[in-house]
């Protein structure tokens, strides 16, 4: 696995109410918001939600819980497990996104995938935050937990065969990992202007589906442990 940071500076806006310090982590699940707030050990400050699977369940929570004008968030991490891509992410380790694209948002056409980008319709690549992302990334490395930076993929559908994995592989360069969320949790905070990055425990290698090869109490004390990690750089 290549361990590597120095994550792009993207579009999202940085701009956050001045004095805020409130952060908002959005899961999927119960069990990743528990392993979550089991890192976090009680820090103020940090709001930790179950929103539910799928990037419109997640748009939707995230924003609900962005837009009372009485609470001004710093920044929003999508957080929970997910597939690695295999020499990119393996079982155990932690990547922290320095892209969030929605891999499947698009057409299908007799010759080949269109993405939203292609079609002109918007795009479906959210920046995650530079700066936040390095601080992340940087005190996960030095906890000594195995991680790396790329881009993490929204898909609609998990992947479960060969071809789907190559062609994500090849549409999205560089890809390190697979989750169902994060791109509408990106849209949501991007929506305000707030910063926004996200983080994946691997619990399976993307790929032909083999339900028995997943190690997901693994991927979940990651989790756990990245959470334990970043709490300095959160409070």
């Amino acid at each position: 696995m290549t361990v590597h940071s120095n994550i792009q500076d993207g579009k999202a806006a940085e701009a956050v109410t001045a004095g805020s310090k409130r952060v908002l982590i959005v899961t999927a699940v119960d069990a990743e918001r528990d392993a979550v707030l089991r890192g976090l050990q009680g820090i103020p400050d940090v709001d930790v939600i179950a929103a539910g699977v799928g990037a419109a369940a997640a748009a939707a929570r995230t924003a609900a819980m962005l837009a009372p004008s009485a609470i001004a968030y710093r920044l929003v991490i999508s957080a929970g497990i997910g597939g690695g891509f295999v020499g990119q992410a393996e079982i155990g380790s932690l990547v922290v996104a320095n892209l969030i694209v929605a891999a499947d948002l698009g057409a299908e056409t007799p010759e080949g995938f269109l993405s939203l980008d292609e079609l002109g319709f918007g795009s479906a690549r959210i920046p995650a935050s530079a700066a936040w992302s390095n601080r992340l990334f940087d005190v996960i490395h030095s906890a000594g937990l195995p991680v790396c930076s790329g881009p993490i993929l929204t898909v609609t559908t998990a992947t479960g065969t060969a071809a789907t994995t190559a062609a994500l592989a090849e549409r999205v360069s560089g890809a390190a990992a697979e989750g169902m969320e994060g791109h509408g949790v990106a849209v949501a905070a991007a929506g305000f202007g707030i910063p926004v990055t996200e983080i994946r425990a691997i619990s399976n290698a993307v790929g032909p589906r083999d339900r028995a090869a997943w190690r997901i109490g693994e991927a979940l004390a990651s989790l756990e442990a990245a959470s334990k990690a970043i709490r300095e750089v959160l409070k």
